[in-house]
């Protein structure tokens, strides 16, 4: 038996690295009294692994684990467990259990929303090219990779891009191994659009999806 956890990362926490998170809910699981899965080998530790890493420095309201179970338990006992052994700043929002055929969070993740907040002088502006950029078929942007930079056409990778405010806009955008672009990436195309310096971006996670039997996004924690 597995156990899914939907978690936030609060503000207070945003410097937090994921290394730092991986080590953090490995003492965590053992405070909580579960029948925790340990792996083998001369450095046993629990088993478990995140949907996505999050960024240093970004907040979030979709975070997900995956803990494997030694025996069964009930949902509300491990939620109420988990919850007891983390501090507010990691709030549980969401606990399914599942078996051990259940497909693995990370290996289900294809997109992922964001609200991304501009500060500056420059944000206005900024924003005032969410229009054109959703006209355009080709951006090209220099992403950069394990290999070195490497040319892409960013457009396609963003899914939806929508103004919220004069100071914020909401997006949607592919995150897979192969294919993905980060919000501080799509924040320099359009101030690249506008002619301006790229302003500060403080970006806040708010769903992981996978696709459902139809092929239509979905949130994780439903698939």
């Amino acid at each position: 038996m597995r156990a899914l956890i939907r978690f936030g990362k609060q503000p207070r926490l945003r410097f937090i690295s994921h290394l730092d998170l991986q080590r953090f809910f490995q003492r965590a699981v053992n405070r909580t009294g579960l029948p925790i899965a340990w792996s083998q080998g001369f450095n046993p530790h629990p088993v478990m692994s995140f949907g996505s890493a999050l960024a240093l420095g970004w907040t979030s309201e979709y975070e997900v684990i995956d803990i494997k179970l030694s025996a069964p338990m009930g949902r509300k006992r491990t939620e109420d467990a988990v919850r007891a052994a983390l501090p507010e700043d990691l709030p549980v929002l969401e606990v399914r259990m599942v078996d051990d055929k259940h497909a693995a969070p990370m290996a289900l993740v294809r997109m992922s929303d964001y609200v991304v907040r501009l500060e500056g002088e420059n944000a206005p502006t900024v924003l005032e090219q969410i229009p054109a950029f959703l006209q355009r078929e080709v951006v090209t942007a220099v992403k950069k990779t394990k290999s070195g930079e490497k040319e892409i056409n960013a457009r396609p990778l963003v899914i939806a891009l929508e103004k919220l405010d004069e100071g914020a806009f909401k997006t949607r955008l592919m995150l897979t191994e192969s294919q993905s672009i980060k919000p501080e990436l799509l924040v320099g195309l359009l101030s690249d659009m506008a002619g301006v310096e790229a302003p500060q971006a403080h970006v806040h996670r708010l769903a992981l999806l996978g696709l459902d039997a139809g092929g239509n996004p979905a949130p994780l924690m439903a698939l």
